[in-house]
This record gives C-alpha cells, structure tokens and sequence, in this order.
C-alpha cells in the first residue's frame, strides 16, 4: 500500500477502510467489531504513520489503475461536516460554514467514466478546518491565499495521479467560476465549469448577454436530478447555443496572476416548455476547449456523481457528522477512509445491474476463488436466483454482497444500505476462507 512507512500501518489501514464500507458505519466500537477491532481501529488512527493524505494516496494509486486507457471525468466540490449542537469537546477545528459551530470541509476529487457514468474511485481530497480568526478581505489576498485554490489543486492533482488516462476532464459547479482555474489548469486537461459571473468581455458587454443573438445548436433531453425529499425529477428539454468568446481578467487580479484575458467557450443550455410550477432548467457553461455543446452538456451532468458520494458520506449512509472522535488529526484521517468507503459502496450499487468493471476494483484476486463458492451457496432453484453475472466482474461480487444483505432476488433492487450489510457479512466469509487457506499449507 503506498504512502505509509510502516507495513503494518499499510495492513491496518486496508483493514480499517474495508470494514468502514462493510459495516456502513464510522462509530468505532461497531466497525471494530470485537474489542480487539475497536484497539486497532483506535491504534490505526492515533498512529503517527497514518494520515489523511498516506490514505488518500493508497485510494488514488488504486483509482489510476481503473482509469488507465479511459476518458475519465474528474468531479470536484466542497462539503461540509458541521457538529451543530455536539461541538463543546471537538478539538482543533475551527468554525463551519454559519461561522459558530465548529466543523470541518472536505473537497474531493472523484474520477467517472465519461462514456458509462461508472464512479472510478478517489483521485484525492483536501481536508481543513478554518482558523479561528477572520480572513482579511477577499478582495486584497492573493490566489494563493484564499480556499478558492482548493480548485485549481484539485485540477492539479488529477493531473498528476491520471497520466495513463486517455484523457481528463475537470468538471466542477458555479463555485468553481474562478478566473484563476481557468488560466493555469494542467495543459492537456479539459476544463468546464459551470459559469456563477456576470464576467466582463474583453470585445466589451457581458458574458451572460452573450448569446442573446445566436440561433439554436439543436435541442436535447437532460435528466433532471431529485430537488429534495419525495422529488424523483424529470427529463427537461433544453436548447443548446454556444460561442467562442474571450473574458476579460478581473480587474482585482495582478497581471502577474493571470493573463489579460482568456479564450473559453460559452455554452447554454436553456430548457423550453417547463412543467408549471417547476424552475426552468438554465445551464450556462464553460469550458477552455471548442467543445459542441450537447457533449459539454452530457459531461456537466455527471456532476450528480459527487453530490451522491457526499450522501453516501452523510446523511444517507455512513453520517460522518455523527462520529464521537473529538481531535481533529484523527476526524481528518477518518473522513479520508470514509470518502474512499463511500466511493466503494457507490461502485457496489452501481455493479449491481451488470456491467464490465472487473472484481478486482473492489476485492482481492486472491479471493475470487471464496467469492464463487459463496455465490454458489446463495443461488436458488430458479434462474431468477441464480448470479446472473460473470465471476470476474464486479457485478458478481455486487450480487453476493445483496444476497448477504438481505435482497430475494425479487422486488425493488438493492441499495446502499443493503449492499454495505452483505459486505459486512461477505467480510467475515472471506477472513474465514483465508484462515482455512493458511491452516491448511501450515
């Protein structure tokens, strides 16, 4: 495992980020299982060996391997943990988001398939908590000096982990509209963001009146995600208009910071004829490439893939805001496990339609032989109870894991809650097959 110094530290933290995917949990004493689990996850985390970003470097060397040869789409964004209500005895962390409670931020990096919208894994992540003190004014600090850089690192470091990758592409949402991301992103990386300011042109007039005059590239369909509770959105049809453009650099910014101005397509995605009472659909996107504007469209939308890691992180599975560890080292390095857990139970609901990814993304080669035999012991007397799926793809293992968990077969498909508590019991399985293993060549 690489970015650790002591082996067995390497071990520990395998161990440790499998059992959070498999209970579904981040309270100690029930991911350890045992009181022997709950010394060691307590060990792993106050280990001097262990950090947030040695767990995240094991994460993205994993990542790189799936994406080698693809055209992957890295999404990123910013969540925030906030211990409202439960805060007196947290220590080292600053305050959140309202700016009282203390709390902390996660910023991950997370790599998609661009042609099946399959989730690749972790590319990276920045943890931080504020400092106590106010920043000075936005307006007189450097790019180097405001969080908004976090951007542009992220950028940076897909870069840097996906040299195998046939292509990248950063996506990220209106709070990624920062000049500065637009003028130093990687070469060679595509770029496109969804525009938040009215920035001014370099031709003269406004970016967002830009297209006020230029026809209709054609209409498409998008796939409208939920809005809140009892939301199962809707398709809108949007019409599509794009041009090349070049925005002017902000006038706050230092001519050494960035150029003068910077060449970007602007593309608008506008929905017609919405349902009565629904809030029409208006994307206006940009990106550093001449990209045609329903491909720019159909890459935008797989943003959803990170708000559905932050559920899976939170509220809708593994509640990282409800731990009791109290020091910020150990909630920094738990939060890295938790995002990589999030991402495996994710991949997991994902395989569990079929697919091609290979089990190898999410198990062992060394187990495939278990896996079998386990699935073997769950399949019934029917075709319908029976693993549908190839023993080397992770559809298999998905299919396992709903078994265990609880799924018949028949009914609604499993989700995440169901496929984190097969994995629990799939775990335990496998560590016994291992031990036979090792008593029987002893």
């Amino acid at each position: 495992m690489a970015g650790f110094g002591d082996i067995r530290v390497a071990a520990r933290a395998e161990w440790f980020m499998d059992q959070v995917a498999a209970t579904g949990s981040l309270v100690i004493r029930r991911l350890g299982e045992d009181r022997a689990g709950e010394i060691a996850a307590h060990r792993f985390l106050s280990s001097p060996s262990a950090s947030p970003e040695a767990v995240l470097d094991t994460l993205a060397e994993r990542t790189a391997r799936a994406c080698a040869g693809r055209h992957v789409i890295c999404v990123q964004d910013t969540s925030e943990i906030n211990f409202s209500g439960r805060d007196r005895a947290r220590r080292g962390l600053g305050p959140g988001g309202d700016g009282a409670a203390k709390g902390f931020f996660v910023h991950p990096q997370l790599a998609v398939d661009a042609e099946d919208e399959a989730v690749l894994g972790l590319l990276g992540a920045r943890i931080w908590t504020r400092a106590e003190a106010k920043a000075g004014d936005r307006k007189t600090r450097g790019p180097e000096e405001k969080e908004s850089r976090r951007w542009l690192e992220g950028a940076e470091r897909a870069a840097l982990v996906l040299p195998g990758a046939a292509s990248v592409t950063i996506v990220g949402d209106r709070e990624s509209d920062v000049y500065h991301l637009f003028a130093h992103c990687p070469e060679g990386v595509g770029l496109i963001v969804r525009a938040a300011q009215d920035r001014a042109l370099e031709e003269g007039g406004r970016l967002f009146e830009a297209l006020a005059a230029a026809p209709a590239e054609g209409r498409i369909e998008v796939r409208v995600a939920p809005r809140g509770p009892g939301d199962k959105g809707r398709t809108a049809t949007v019409e599509l208009r794009a041009r090349r453009l070049r925005i002017a650099r902000p006038q706050r910014l230092a001519a050494a910071d960035a150029p003068e101005s910077l060449a970007l397509t602007l593309i608008e995605a506008r929905e017609v004829d919405p349902p009565a009472g629904a809030r029409p659909l208006l994307w206006r996107l940009l990106s550093r490439e001449d990209i045609a504007p329903a491909r720019a469209v159909a890459l935008y939308r797989l943003r959803w893939r990170v708000e559905q890691l932050f559920r899976t992180l939170k509220r809708d599975g593994l509640r990282l805001e409800d731990t009791q560890l109290l020091d910020a080292p150990r909630l920094f390095l738990l939060a890295a496990a938790a995002l990589g857990a999030a991402a495996r139970i994710i991949q997991l609901v994902d395989a569990r339609d079929g697919g091609p990814r290979p089990v190898e993304d999410a198990l062992d080669p060394v187990l495939k032989p278990a896996l079998r035999a386990v699935s073997a012991s769950l399949e019934g007397a029917t075709e319908r109870q029976k693993n549908p799926h190839p023993p080397g793809s992770l559809s298999f293992l998905a299919w396992v894991c709903a078994r265990l968990g609880g799924w018949n077969c028949y009914y609604k498909p499993p989700g995440p809650k169901t496929m984190a508590e097969g994995w629990t019991i799939l775990a335990a399985r496998l560590e016994g097959f291992m031990l036979a293993e090792t008593l029987r060549d002893v």
